[in-house]
């Protein structure tokens, strides 16, 4: 398939021819050209994980109040699988965007808005362990730089950009979504949790990396000290940890060793919960039953009648 098409609606903005890294396009963006911000004020950026690290890192907080603060959720697919866009104000201006200097985190700024106008797309054919990378072109009304008089390849575009280190660590990421579009529809809506320990592990980093440096997920899985004390420092090597663990979860793939007792503490565990569950309750009828004969008059006490 060496030049595949796709039924995408003819309004769209998106070419429907796949193009590849030697594809030369017609386009400059810079500081004075007439559509300068226009892009910034129409946002609709997806984020994927190592954005949400980038952007998280450059404005000094922490995931998860970067998300509270500066994206929106919305589902993927119809098996409700996360995803997060950046927040906009209510006219769709990026919250990031710093008047007419452009964007206030153009260093860090998202792989979408790195590869615009290129598309990037994820392909897999049928056979094929895994995803071949090829692109597609945007045109906007609103964009001038197609107008430009430069010539230049997508390869040297993306160098150009700083989209490599982006899609290196989003790469995995990415192919796990491919690999759960590809299996099929699920029979019913997966478990909360393992949705939840998706949208923690692929945006919530902090909150991950918490989870992972807990005594219940040492006491289950057999990492070093010195793996964990990476993963402790380093954003990147919990990110790539974090697609790891996503495989053994949704994919049931053994990536992450577990102890060899591990199976029978979380039972024995379990199951000191469903006891003093069982205790509590039982206790608790058992003061129910108490206080509803306190309340009953006795039948030999004269004074309830006169």
């Amino acid at each position: 398939m060496s030049n595949p098409t796709f039924d995408i609606p003819f309004k769209s903005a998106v070419s429907p021819e796949a193009l590849d890294g030697d594809t030369t396009i017609n386009f400059r963006c810079y500081k004075g050209i007439s559509c300068f911000n226009a892009c910034c004020k129409q946002a609709d950026v997806t984020l994927a994980p190592y954005d949400l690290v980038r952007l998280k890192r450059r404005l000094g907080m922490d995931s998860s109040e970067f998300l509270a603060r500066y994206t929106v959720p919305f589902q993927m697919d119809m098996d409700g699988t996360p995803g997060i866009k950046l927040r906009t104000d209510d006219n769709g201006t990026c919250l990031q965007l710093d008047g007419d200097n452009g964007c206030g985190v153009y260093e860090d700024r998202p792989t979408v808005c790195r590869y615009y106008p290129v598309a990037l797309l994820s392909l897999r054919e049928k056979g094929e362990s895994e995803a071949r990378q090829q692109y597609s072109l945007v045109r906007e009304a609103h964009c001038k730089g197609h107008d430009e008089p430069r010539q230049i390849s997508i390869a040297d575009y993306r160098s150009e950009q700083g989209v490599e280190p982006y899609d290196e660590l989003n790469r995995e990421w990415y192919q796990l979504i491919l690999k759960k579009k590809s299996a099929g529809p699920t029979v019913g809506r997966p478990p909360e949790t393992s949705l939840q320990l998706f949208f923690m592990a692929s945006y919530d980093i902090d909150r991950f990396r918490r989870f992972v440096l807990s005594e219940n997920f040492r006491n289950t899985y057999q990492l070093t000290d010195a793996f964990y004390a990476e993963l402790e420092q380093s954003d990147e090597e919990l990110l790539r940890f974090a697609y790891r663990f996503l495989r053994q979860v949704l994919f049931g793939e053994h990536t992450v060793q577990e102890a060899a007792d591990a199976w029978e503490r979380r039972v024995a565990q379990r199951r000191e919960v469903w006891d003093a569950r069982r205790e509590i309750e039982v206790a608790r009828r058992a003061r129910a039953e108490d206080e509803k004969y306190k309340s009953q008059p006795d039948p030999g006490d004269k004074s309830c009648c006169e």
